[in-house]
C-alpha cells in the first residue's frame, strides 16, 4: 500500500503553522492545481483539499498530530482500533438499556494498553538509518554525527506546550478529566462511551498561554544533529540502538533510533573474529635463512617482525595484542600470512649458486 503523504508537507507548512498560514498556502496551491485551470492537476487538487479539511479543523488537526494517518477523519479517534470503530460495534452488539462503556479500559484489559483511567503513555515512531564507517573506526571505535529531519521535543517549552514562564490550566473541554463522555441513541437504547479528550490529549490540562515555538503541541519538526557513539570492535551489519532519539510525540515518549553499521573493506587488513589478518611478501632467501621485517599495524605503530629460517608459503606468524579490542582491556592478535616472492629473472651468477644448492640437496 502506498504511504500517504504528510498533510503539512502537502500544504508546504510547518507543523506549528498558524491557521492563517495554512489557509494562505491552501488558497495558493488550490489556485495552482485547480482541474479547470490549464495545467491543473485533479489528483493534487483532491490531495490539497483533503489536507486542508483536516488541518483547518482544530479538533481534527489535534487528532492528526497525535495519530497521523491512522486517525479517523470523522473525528472519532484513531481508525486502527480506536474508540470510534469499537464504539459502533459495541452499540450494535449489545441489547440492554443505558450501557456505560469506557473503551480505553476495554482496550487496556484485552490488549495491554490504549488508554483508560490510567492513561497509557503513547510512544513516538522509531527511526532506522544506515551508517557506513571505515575499517579502522569499526575496530577502534568512533563517534559520528548525523543530521535527521524529524519531530523532536520543543527546546523552548521542553514538551509542556506552555509559553516559558506560564503555567498550565484545567482543560475546559473535559473539565480536567482527560476524557469525554458521549451518549448515543441506538436501536437497543442509549450507549455511553468514554474516549480521550483530544484538546488536552488525556492530560486534563492545557497551556494557559501556548509556546510560540511549537504552538502548544510540545513538539517541533526540523533538523536534529545527533551524535552516535560507535563502540570499538563493532561488526559489519550490527545495530546500534539509541533510546528516545527517534520521533517525539505530543505528551508521550519519543521512539528509538536504530543505526545499522556497514564497515568498508580495508586495503591491507581483514577481520577474523577478534583477530586481524594481513599478508606479507618475503624474499626466498629470507624464507630460507630468516630475517626481520618492519611492518605497520592497523593503529600505525611499527613492529619488528622476526621471520624464522625455513618458513613455508602460507605460514602465519602471530603478533599478540595487535588485533581487535575485546572488552577495553584485552585485544585480539595480528596474524601475518607469509607469501614467498619468487624471482622472475635470475642472473648467471644466481643460477650457478642455485645449481650448487640443488647439488647439495637443498
Amino acid at each position: 500500500m502506498e504511504k500517504k503523504k504528510d498533510y503539512y508537507e502537502i500544504l508546504g507548512v510547518e507543523c506549528n503553522a498558524s491557521k492563517d498560514v495554512i489557509k494562505k498556502s491552501f488558497h495558493k496551491l488550490a489556485h495552482k492545481h485547480h482541474p479547470d485551470k490549464k495545467g491543473g492537476d485533479e489528483g493534487k487538487f483532491k490531495e490539497i483539499n483533503e489536507a486542508y479539511s483536516v488541518l483547518s479543523d482544530e479538533k481534527k488537526r489535534g487528532e492528526y498530530d497525535m495519530y497521523g494517518h491512522t486517525f479517523n477523519n470523522t473525528g472519532a479517534g484513531p481508525s486502527d482500533g480506536g474508540s470510534g470503530g469499537f464504539s459502533d460495534f459495541w452499540q450494535q452488539g449489545q441489547g440492554a438499556q443505558g450501557f456505560n462503556v469506557d473503551l480505553g479500559d476495554i482496550f487496556s484489559e484485552f490488549f495491554g494498553g490504549g488508554g483508560g483511567s490510567g492513561r497509557a503513555v503513547k510512544r513516538g515512531r522509531d527511526i532506522s538509518i544506515d551508517l557506513e564507517i571505515s575499517f579502522s573506526d569499526a575496530v577502534f571505535g568512533t563517534s559520528r554525527n548525523v543530521l535527521l529531519n524529524k519531530v523532536s521535543v520543543c527546546p523552548i517549552c521542553e514538551g509542556s506546550g506552555a509559553k516559558k514562564g506560564t503555567k498550565r490550566g484545567t482543560c475546559s473541554t473535559c473539565n480536567g478529566q482527560g476524557k469525554l463522555h458521549e451518549t448515543r441513541q441506538s436501536f437497543f437504547g442509549a450507549v455511553s462511551t468514554v474516549r480521550e479528550c483530544t484538546a488536552c490529549h488525556g492530560l486534563g490540562e492545557v497551556p494557559k498561554e501556548k509556546c510560540e515555538k511549537c504552538g502548544g503541541m510540545g513538539v517541533v519538526k526540523g533538523q536534529s544533529d545527533i551524535a552516535i557513539k560507535i563502540p570499538a570492535g563493532i561488526k559489519d551489519g550490527e545495530m546500534i540502538r539509541m533510546s528516545k532519539a527517534g520521533e517525539a510525540i505530543p505528551h508521550g515518549l519519543a521512539g528509538d533510533l536504530y543505526a545499522k553499521i556497514y564497515v568498508k573493506a580495508h586495503s591491507h587488513f581483514i577481520r577474523e573474529g577478534d583477530n586481524l589478518v594481513m599478508d606479507l611478501d618475503i624474499k626466498l632467501t629470507d624464507a630460507l635463512l630468516g630475517s626481520t621485517y618492519e611492518i605497520s599495524a592497523l593503529d600505525e605503530t611499527l613492529i619488528e617482525l622476526k621471520v624464522p629460517a625455513g618458513v613455508s608459503i602460507g605460514e602465519i606468524l602471530r603478533v599478540k595484542g595487535k588485533g581487535v579490542p575485546i572488552d577495553g582491556k584485552r585485544f585480539g592478535d595480528l596474524m601475518v600470512k607469509l607469501h614467498i616472492k619468487m624471482p622472475s629473472r635470475l642472473s648467471s651468477k644466481t643460477k650457478k649458486l642455485i645449481e650448487q644448492l640443488r647439488e647439495e640437496g637443498v
